[in-house]
């Protein structure tokens, strides 16, 4: 579903950013907190870049996402910005 020219999840939500701005799929974002992540080593530092998002259906709080260390991250939107 397509409203104008914003891409639509489900049903009406649309994700944003921690700057208001829209999140598609494909798209590549940075982390603007150092996070630790469960069950690694490795934090998210600041301004790490997360490529190729996933939006997760139904939810606009999470995306799906893989950094260049960690595979498999699902993280909130409001850690993040767009790039």
């Amino acid at each position: 579903m397509i409203v104008e020219g914003v891409r639509v999840v489900d049903a009406g939500v649309v994700v944003r950013d921690i700057n208001g701005n829209v999140l598609n799929s494909g798209d590549t974002v940075m982390v603007v907190k150092y996070l630790k992540v469960k069950d690694s080593s490795t934090p998210l530092k600041q301004g790490t870049a997360i490529r190729n998002i996933r939006l997760v259906e139904g939810d606009d709080e999470h995306i799906e996402g893989s950094s260049d260390k960690i595979k498999g991250l699902v993280l909130k939107v409001c850690f993040l910005r767009k790039a």
